[in-house]
């Protein structure tokens, strides 16, 4: 599964202004509606009951909440940088200024977790965050995160 799978060009948010979590959420939530027929608060309140059970804040500066909706017609992504970094409660205590947002079908089953391994795999890549923070150019963020290429990628 590619990025460029789930991640269209209008996905991409190259600056977001969000001084909170909850916040960056919205916003978030906000662009899934934007880029699909999904409800947006449907899938504000999908990834704040998601952020419930446990932050979504994987460390190093990255989330990736998710959560499976009725009615998404397939796995979207939407990526955000943060223009400030914030609390996410993540792992490692480090605020989040990279934000990949998936929602999938309540039938996606393991597509669904194959997407979220995807995302986590480019995104630890060091050298892929140095370059997505080095750019507020959402179509240059595109290229970034759909042209990385990881071996043995599921």
């Amino acid at each position: 599964m590619d990025l460029a799978d789930l991640l269209d060009e209008k996905s991409v948010v190259g600056s977001l202004r969000a001084p909170t979590k909850k916040q960056a959420l919205q916003a978030l939530a906000e662009k899934v509606a934007a880029v699909s027929t999904l409800d947006e608060r449907q899938v504000f309140e999908a990834l704040l009951q998601r952020e419930r059970l446990g932050s979504t804040g994987v460390g190093h500066g990255i989330a990736i909440p998710h959560a499976k909706l009725a009615g998404a017609p397939r796995i979207i992504g939407v990526f955000a940088r943060l223009e400030r970094p914030v609390d996410f409660e993540a792992l490692d205590d480090e605020p989040v200024d990279l934000v990949f947002v998936l929602i999938a079908p309540e039938s996606a089953g393991a597509d669904h977790l194959k997407a979220l391994a995807r995302v986590a795999r480019v995104l630890r890549d060091p050298a892929v965050g140095n370059k997505l923070r080095g750019t507020s150019d959402p179509t240059a963020l595109h290229t970034i995160l759909t042209s990385t290429v990881q071996p043995n990628a599921a």
